[in-house]
């Protein structure tokens, strides 16, 4: 099995099922080499993050897995995003990511492009139909752009996938983990890539290759 790294999941501290360390056990048992735990915040609960860093410390100490404390900044106002992400980051998070303007919830317009323009953000979560110039500011601003293995947000793949390569734009794979059964191998985490018309070579950059740079750039992986 080849290694999995999972950058957006959901514990107990937002809507997800599973404490940190079960989410870390279930990916370990699944072969990934690191997942972040991105619980959803607002200005009303920003300081989450804070809750899972101790449980990151005795993982990181005693599992062989990197375990990641981050956010998934979630239908706040886009005029704040940048706020948040700063926010965020001051309460321990090293993966911000912005829950983009997915087809089948009603994210506020305007969420994207606030998105693609912060330079704390790493990852554009599930952006549905993002336009061609957003696409080209998050590859100018190096944030990656999600394709979804999360039913109903997984919709908007292939019109992601398709602008991102004509433009060149980072992708990354994700399952936006809330409960047991959602983590997927490196195998399944393939299919999808399949899935949205992804070739080969395209596929394992999103699976390994930009996952792994916004991890170097944290100073998570040597």
């Amino acid at each position: 099995m080849k290694k999995r790294i999972d950058l957006h999941t959901h514990s107990i501290f937002s809507d997800g099922e599973l404490l940190p360390s079960e989410i870390a056990r279930r990916a370990q048992v699944l072969n990934h080499s690191a997942v972040a735990i991105t619980d959803h915040v607002d200005a009303s609960n920003i300081e989450c993050v804070g809750k899972v860093i101790n449980a990151v410390i005795d993982i990181r100490d005693n599992w062989d897995i990197e375990i990641i404390p981050g956010a998934e900044i979630t239908h706040a106002p886009a005029e704040i995003i940048d706020k948040l992400a700063h926010q965020a980051r001051k309460f321990g998070a090293e993966i911000v990511v912005v829950h983009g303007e997915t087809i089948v919830e009603p994210v506020i317009e305007g969420t994207n492009w606030s998105a693609v323009n912060c330079p704390e953000v790493d990852i554009l979560a599930h952006p549905g139909l993002i336009t061609v110039e957003e696409v080209e500011i998050a590859k100018e601003n190096g944030i990656a752009l999600e394709i979804s293995s999360r039913r109903g947000h997984c919709l908007g793949n292939g019109h992601v996938a398709k602008l991102a390569n004509d433009v060149g734009a980072d992708l990354v794979i994700n399952t936006d983990t809330h409960m047991p059964g959602d983590l997927i191998s490196y195998e399944m985490a393939y299919k999808v890539g399949l899935g949205t018309g992804l070739q080969d070579k395209e596929i394992k950059k999103a699976l390994k290759d930009n996952p792994e740079r916004i991890l170097r750039k944290k100073g998570l992986l040597k």
